[in-house]
């Protein structure tokens, strides 16, 4: 494997781990909450209402580090009401799980680093420790030697170890009790999911029109003008051939000229219909010729086992154009990175740069149709623009729609 390779799986471990760290501790938040919740049910009244709060507030938190919790429609708050509501059970059965399961993860989240951050750096306040002090953060074992204080060490390495090997798994099993419970169950009123459909069918629509204005802005912009100008040169040249053959020869030349570049923009205009290396090379080659054209140096990484659906590839790369012209444009970013995975049945694609960060879909820089096209396939945008940067556009698509 070369070093490039290695250092950049290193970095992805080392990415993936401390999101999952993040993630644990977020779900530290509600699983505190929870034992004061279930309290709360069976001693006081406006317990119910408490339970809905705190299950919107781990569908917001959820939706923050994933795919987006559909929330299913409002369930009722009176006592008598909820009893018999599905919604209300599903959610205190997730109250269960999350305290017996979330809160322990969350607090191995939150310890983990301090163990290892404290065993690691040992060897370098042991000899300011008092003599029997313990060594280890386990409690175990006095150092007197370097070797021991050293071996102390190894066990914070191997806290390490653990924390890049197995939190990402510690963040899914927390996550799964809310991801399974508190979205919309098939039991939920079919109202929500037709509201929903309606919306990206809109959008679906939108994204559409839009589209084939930007096509016939630039047939009639750039081709159709070349092409006109090819026919009036044409025309003036044969007027001209036989009082003025050398003029009649420059006007050929500038009318073949103008036809070369209507074949170019026309060329241009199919390939922004449908790339044809998509069909081609795939999704991998056809992103790595979009990286190749960047005014930003930009790295593509995909990894993908198969390949998707036709309309799944062409919407991720249409995402993935549209973000490097705006990093381009608006980023001021040295260097971008588009990177491709599969999880499941699912395509994720992220883009990242640099740059200045601030980046807002208000702000007319594209990022309104990306969310559309991408709505349109059932999938969710996710954009992470804090001021200073980095930016990132998380785009997480189902590949066989």
């Amino acid at each position: 494997m070369a070093t490039a390779d290695v250092r950049r799986l290193v970095a992805e471990t080392a990415t993936s781990a401390a999101a999952a760290l993040g993630q644990l501790v977020s779900g530290l938040g509600t699983a505190v909450l929870a034992p004061f919740v279930l309290l709360w049910l069976v001693l006081a009244p406006g317990g119910v209402r408490v339970l809905h709060g705190l299950a919107g507030m781990e569908r917001v938190r959820l939706s923050r580090w994933g795919p987006e919790v559909i929330a299913p429609e409002p369930p009722p708050a009176r006592l008598r009401d909820a009893l018999g509501d599905p919604t209300t059970r599903r959610e205190l059965l997730w109250l269960l799980r999350h305290l017996a399961v979330g809160l322990p993860l969350g607090l191995l989240g939150f310890v983990l680093p301090v163990l290892a951050l404290r065993d690691t750096a040992f060897p370098l306040y042991w000899p300011l420790a008092p003599k029997d002090a313990t060594a280890t953060s386990i409690g175990i074992g006095v150092a007197d030697s370097w070797p021991d204080a050293l071996a102390v060490c190894l066990l914070g390495v191997g806290w390490t170890a653990i924390i890049l090997g197995l939190t990402p798994g510690m963040a899914r099993l927390q996550a799964s009790p809310g991801r399974r419970l508190l979205s919309a169950g098939p039991d939920a009123d079919l109202s929500l999911r037709i509201a929903e459909l309606t919306a990206t069918r809109a959008a679906a629509l939108d994204a559409h029109a839009t589209e084939l204005r930007r096509i016939e802005r630039s047939l009639h912009d750039g081709t159709q003008n070349r092409l006109v100008t090819v026919t009036v040169l044409l025309g003036a040249a044969r007027r001209m051939v036989a009082r003025d053959p050398a003029g009649a020869d420059e006007l050929l030349e500038r009318a073949q000229s103008a036809a070369e570049q209507a074949l170019a923009e026309l060329r241009t205009v199919s390939r922004g219909i449908l790339p044809p290396v998509l069909a081609d090379r795939g999704l991998a080659g056809a992103l790595t010729g979009l990286a190749a054209q960047s005014a930003v140096p930009c790295t593509v990484d995909v990894r993908l086992p198969e390949r998707c659906a036709a309309s799944v590839e062409a919407t991720a790369y249409f995402v993935a154009a549209e973000a490097l012209t705006n990093i381009a444009k608006h980023s001021g970013a040295s260097r971008a990175t588009i990177t491709v995975r599969s999880s499941g049945p699912r395509l994720l694609l992220r883009v990242t740069d640099d740059g200045r960060g601030g980046a807002d879909e208000t702000g007319g820089s594209g990022l309104t149709g990306i969310r559309h096209r991408v709505a349109a396939h059932d999938g969710t945008l996710r954009l992470t623009s804090p001021p200073g940067g980095p930016t990132a556009v998380e785009v997480d698509l189902p590949c066989g729609a």
